[in-house]
């Protein structure tokens, strides 16, 4: 049903290869060539005694359960789960939809089907299914023992994902953080020979003096550990927010601006980020290629400063484990200026994508942030369905990363909603505090300026500190232009 696309990178001796390497060049060919196999790993160092499973996700076969929309919107979502699970390093096999009012309670699919998708496992020689939403632990279990092959959920896929991805100390406490939060309620012993109970009598006659009592199972120990990390972790985040917010809090202090770019996942945010700023950031074309945030700093036509932020992507039905995990990452969206939302205009649906990235944007309170729609991958769609967007969204800009198309409009409209100072200045500054007037370009808006025989004379928007050092140059305040 779904024929994977391989890509593969080009060899160092192609004549058409460019041999500049950016920094993003360099963090893509060292991810490519320390890319794991095994896709998803609940072992952790610091737990010892975890009951984990080691999933192989090698060779899989999709299953969707279609309960509401049409079957092109069915089609769509297992064709995403195929995307996310070839990114983990996968190799598609089979996907299969069941069309049901909602995903059976016991075994996801209905208990009758579960029989043919052995059958279509058997066949195929597959090692794994892949669930196209989040399985309860009962779901979980019940497959495997009916199937006899490893089964896991889009979530676990998409935690799996992060886990390869996440370079930061920040985005792998985070990442580990949602795994283990997802891992608690799923853990499970593996026979008898777990057990470390010895309550009552402690086993009749082979238990004796010093064995009675509550005792703890193996699987008690392991969530208790799972939660002390967990404990920690939370810790260790919520500091490195306090730093975080330290940085934003400076740069609203000298009165920068702030833009974020958001988006769904692959809609091409690093790509535009490197056309407007040249900022050189890593850039793959694969699901959540970018999970830690990159801040650069741009400049407007009249000098004024401002920052564009990169941030991790979004998905439909994104884990809320992951929500609350980065929360302290997309605060930075929360507390932007401006968010520049990036749309991949040849997606089959980029205003189901729309509305996925506004639940969260929603959920992390970034809502209410002015936010400017940037149609991305324009040269890959025809002009009929450009004009069909355009009607849609007739305040989007259209854009193409890979050309330029659209970039300086782009920027253009980023400059136009930046927010204006709070305190509107008009003073003669002297030629020898040219200190000022660069920090007046730099920092606040100028609406006029002149060169008089005494200096300077500015009329300009700034924020209340610049405002304070002008103030002995000041003049009685003009009419707005």
């Amino acid at each position: 049903m779904h024929d994977p696309i391989r890509t593969v990178p080009p060899m160092a001796d192609d004549p058409e290869v460019d041999v500049l390497q950016t920094p993003g060049d360099l963090d893509l060919a060292d991810r490519q060539a320390l890319r794991r196999v095994a896709g998803l790993s609940t072992e952790l160092a610091d737990v010892t005694e975890v009951e984990y499973r080691r999933l192989r996700l090698e060779r899989v076969v999709l299953v969707g359960v279609w309960t509401d929309g049409t079957a092109t919107e069915a089609e769509n979502s297992l064709a995403e789960l195929a995307a996310l699970a070839e990114t983990a390093g996968s190799a598609i096999l089979e996907g299969l939809i069941q069309r049901r009012d909602r995903p059976d309670p016991a075994t996801f699919v209905g208990r009758g089907k579960v029989g043919e998708l052995r059958d279509v496992v058997i066949a195929s020689s597959a090692d794994t299914v892949i669930c196209d939403g989040e399985l309860s632990p009962g779901q979980l279990r019940n497959l495997e023992q009916q199937i006899q092959v490893k089964v896991i959920d889009r979530t676990a896929l998409i935690l799996d994902i992060f886990a390869q991805h996440a370079r930061s100390r920040e985005g792998k406490a985070q990442v580990e953080l949602a795994q283990l939060q997802y891992l608690v309620p799923r853990l499970r012993g593996w026979g008898e020979a777990l057990s470390r109970q010895a309550g009552g009598r402690a086993g009749g006659a082979t238990g004796g003096v010093g064995l009675r009592g509550p005792g703890e199972t193996k699987l008690e120990t392991d969530r208790r550990r799972i939660r002390t990390r967990i404990s920690r972790l939370k810790r260790d985040i919520d500091s490195m927010r306090t730093t975080r917010a330290t940085k934003r809090a400076g740069r609203q202090r000298r009165g920068v601006p702030s833009v974020a770019i958001a988006g769904y996942t692959n809609a091409g945010k690093s790509s535009l980020l490197n056309r407007l700023t040249g900022a050189g950031v890593m850039v793959q074309d694969a699901l959540f290629a970018t999970l830690d945030p990159a801040t650069r700093r741009a400049r407007s036509v009249d000098g004024r400063e401002y920052t564009l932020s990169d941030t991790v992507g979004f998905v439909r039905h994104l884990p809320h484990q992951l929500v609350e995990a980065f929360r302290s990452t997309l605060e930075e969206v929360a507390q932007a200026d401006l968010i520049v939302h990036v749309v991949d205009g040849s997606h089959p649906e980029p205003d189901t994508q729309v509305r996925a990235v506004r639940e969260v944007l929603t959920e992390v309170g970034a809502d209410l942030v002015p936010e400017l729609l940037a149609v991305n991958k324009v040269d890959a769609i025809d002009e009929e369905t450009v004009l069909h967007l355009k009607r849609d969204w007739p305040d989007a800009v259209f854009v193409s990363a890979r050309t330029g198309r659209g970039i300086d409009d782009l920027r253009a409209a980023i400059e136009a909603r930046l927010p204006v100072p709070a305190v509107e200045v008009t003073a003669v500054v002297p030629y020898e505090r040219g200190d000022l007037v660069a920090r007046v370009h730099e920092q606040g808006e100028v609406r006029r300026i002149e060169h008089a025989a005494t200096g300077t004379r500015l009329h300009a928007h700034v924020d209340r500190e610049l405002a304070a050092a002008l103030s002995p140059y000041l003049e009685p305040a003009v009419g707005a232009d």
